[in-house]
């Protein structure tokens, strides 16, 4: 009996140990988890408000609002030109990804599969020139783009066209040695066998090599895409008419002299940029973890 009737009283005193030891091992990590989830939530949800915030300026935000309108969102079509910076990033964007990853994909695998003069020098210039920011070239290609608009003015400023061939140019280093990674994981027996069966490199390429490496496709993709949409010092210098601007460009003059005033028409704008971006991931989600670990094996 007297065993029986201190079981419960060891158990009670063993409880305390128990979850000492239980947080001590996995209990602080949801904590942690609790905490960084809390403060990647906060800017959100304080952009949400100021978008919706009625009074629409800064001081007047507060993380939970106390009224909802959408005339923020209204006035950001009305009172600029909104409209126009949302067509010409998306285009941009997409054509220079498009681009640049179909002109990386071209390179990567000449450099993966080819040995030819010059292919070591090439692959070294490639990297040493991305270790170079692109501001350090502003001066001397808006020196070359005032001649190019004298010339040829539909590639000059203030054109899309343009600021597509310095996106398309920039990215190609970079796309080039991630893709040419992913290439040299794939055994090169597939290019023998093909060969032998009578297929070009062409054939080669576009039939058998593009959809096996369609993970880092994707990926170089999204990297292009958002790198693209977001930027914003080339596309400051070389987009000064209101229509022509992109979002960053265009964003940034509603804050850079009313940002108190014009901060609800801003968050609005933040809100309706996410969206092509958060598409564009969820539609390539399933390629992206694939595509980086694979990519990395080789190099």
């Amino acid at each position: 009996m007297s065993t029986y009737a201190e079981a419960p009283v060891a158990n009670r005193n063993a409880t305390p140990k128990t979850k000492n030891r239980w947080f001590a091992q996995v209990g602080w990590r949801h904590v942690v988890g609790v905490v960084a989830v809390l403060f990647s939530l906060f800017p959100i949800v304080f952009v949400i408000s100021a978008a919706f915030n009625p009074l629409g300026t800064l001081s007047s935000t507060q993380l939970l609002p106390t009224g909802a309108s959408v005339e923020n969102f209204r006035n950001l079509f009305d009172n600029t030109a909104f409209g126009h910076w949302f067509l010409n990033s998306l285009l941009l964007a997409g054509v220079a990804s498009f681009a640049s990853i179909f002109l990386s994909s071209l390179a990567a695998y000449a450099f993966s599969r080819m040995r030819f003069a010059g292919r070591r020098v090439g692959l070294l210039a490639l990297l040493l020139i991305q270790m170079f920011p692109q501001f350090l070239a502003i001066v001397a290609i808006f020196l070359i783009f005032t001649t190019v608009t004298d010339l040829w003015p539909s590639i000059g400023f203030n054109t899309p066209w343009g600021l597509f061939l310095l996106y398309m140019g920039g990215a190609l280093g970079a796309n080039t040695w991630l893709m040419k990674g992913f290439f040299d994981t794939l055994p090169k027996e597939l290019d023998e066998s093909a060969t032998m069966d009578g297929a070009s490199h062409v054939q080669v390429f576009f039939r058998i090599m593009l959809p096996l490496v369609a993970p880092i496709l994707a990926v170089t993709g999204l990297l292009a895409f958002i790198g693209s949409i977001n930027e914003f010092i080339l596309a400051n210098v070389f987009l000064t008419e209101p229509n022509t601007k992109t979002l960053a460009v265009g964003m940034y003059g509603l804050v850079a002299g009313e940002r108190n005033n014009n901060f609800g028409m801003f968050a609005a704008g933040t809100l309706l940029t996410a969206i092509p971006t958060v598409l564009v991931f969820q539609l390539l989600q399933r390629y992206i973890v694939s595509g980086l670990t694979a990519g990395a094996v080789k190099g």
